[in-house]
């Protein structure tokens, strides 16, 4: 096995938890770590990030939810719903010629730093 597949895995490994644990992954862990560590493009690595994600990839962590009594089915339905359709829309935007990776990462950064501003800040 080669050693970007180990990282690649290590990576998917790292969201996995995270996701388990927060509900996050591709966007918040997944695409840094092939920016940063792989030096990968930041486009590449979102549309990476996405494709790895199409399978069932929470089921086994929802189903511990559900056991535990931690998860609404109908409004993670209703959440789906507007992520299949807001994937489009985000992925149409994000490919426009005049979006460039540079714009992304400074877009994705800004993106970042308020969501953790907003948990470390305030209630």
């Amino acid at each position: 096995m080669s050693t970007l597949m180990v990282q690649l895995l290590l990576i998917g490994l790292a969201a996995g938890i995270a996701g388990g644990m927060f509900g996050i992954g591709g966007g918040a862990i997944m695409v840094p770590a092939m920016v940063i560590l792989l030096g990968m493009d930041q486009k590449l690595a979102t549309g990476t990030s996405i494709a790895a994600q199409i399978l069932p990839i929470g089921l086994l962590g929802a189903a511990v939810y559900y056991r535990e009594g931690n998860l609404n089915i109908r409004d993670a339905l209703f959440i789906a719903a507007g992520l299949f359709v807001g994937f489009l829309f985000g992925a149409l935007f994000a490919n426009q010629p005049f979006i460039s990776s540079s714009l992304m990462k400074k877009l994705y950064g800004i993106f970042l730093f308020v969501i953790g501003a907003r948990y470390l800040f305030f209630r």
